[in-house]
């Protein structure tokens, strides 16, 4: 069934055909002329082959965005040029951390790895701090949920149970559209082997005092192993 449009896009066209038709074959040029001229006749035809560019929705807008917040993450020069949350939603320059190695770490409270590693950083960072040892840890509970917590709930654990005394910052997603944009400048300077993504809890970035990503280890690798590392970085 033909729609009221286009019932009236015939009917306009019709008689124009039936005008044309009708004159002479001297006055068919003028008739073409005043079909063409005339609006009422000419803007149904108008309308069905000429169609307004679609406004922009908010889906094109936040890829925009999107696209903006990829180009600001691939111009970062090094992990200094990050601003991150503390627990309590405090912004942290990690400029501020310039002339220090860092071992950049994402944490859970709940999974199979988290004594050992918590245990582990735990002593390096006491035998190392006073070199310029710092550690970073983001919680996530993006991995068998295992960090379901809130903010409060993960820095009593911590310092309760582990008596970390390195700062354990916002909770974060570390894969996918919305990961942190360090975390996207972390995989994309040193990528696993596997992919880039990172593939669960504890794993471990290893960064020189110049902010640049070194090396980085899964995360079944023992704090304690990377040791070596972290002194070549320290002592250099």
């Amino acid at each position: 069934m033909l729609s009221s449009s286009t019932t009236r896009i015939f009917i306009h066209t019709t008689t124009a055909i039936r005008l044309a038709s009708s004159t002479s074959s001297s006055s068919s040029s003028s008739s073409s002329l005043r079909f063409l001229s005339n609006p009422t006749l000419f803007r149904p035809v108008l309308h069905a082959y000429f169609k307004p560019l679609p406004s922009t929705s908010s889906t094109s807008l936040f890829s925009s965005l999107r696209t903006d917040h990829t180009m600001a993450t691939s111009s970062a020069k090094s992990v200094h040029d990050f601003t991150v949350k503390d627990a309590k939603g405090n912004d942290i320059n990690l400029g501020d951390y310039k002339g220090k190695v860092l071992i950049i770490v994402n944490v859970a409270s709940q999974c199979g790895l988290t004594n050992s590693n918590y245990t582990e950083l735990s002593q390096l960072y006491e035998k190392y701090k006073q070199k310029g040892l710092e550690i970073l840890a983001f919680p996530c509970n993006q991995f068998g949920a295992q960090e379901p917590g809130s903010n409060e709930q993960i820095q009593e654990f911590v310092c309760t149970r582990f008596k970390a005394e390195f700062p354990v910052f916002n909770k974060v997603d570390v894969n996918g559209d919305s990961a942190d944009p360090l975390y996207k400048y972390l995989k994309s300077s040193k990528g696993g082997l596997f992919g880039d993504n990172i593939k669960w809890n504890f794993s471990k970035f290893l960064v020189d005092k110049e902010g640049k990503v070194v090396d980085r280890y899964a995360p079944t690798t023992s704090p304690l192993s990377i040791e070596k590392d972290l002194l070549k970085l320290l002592d250099a």
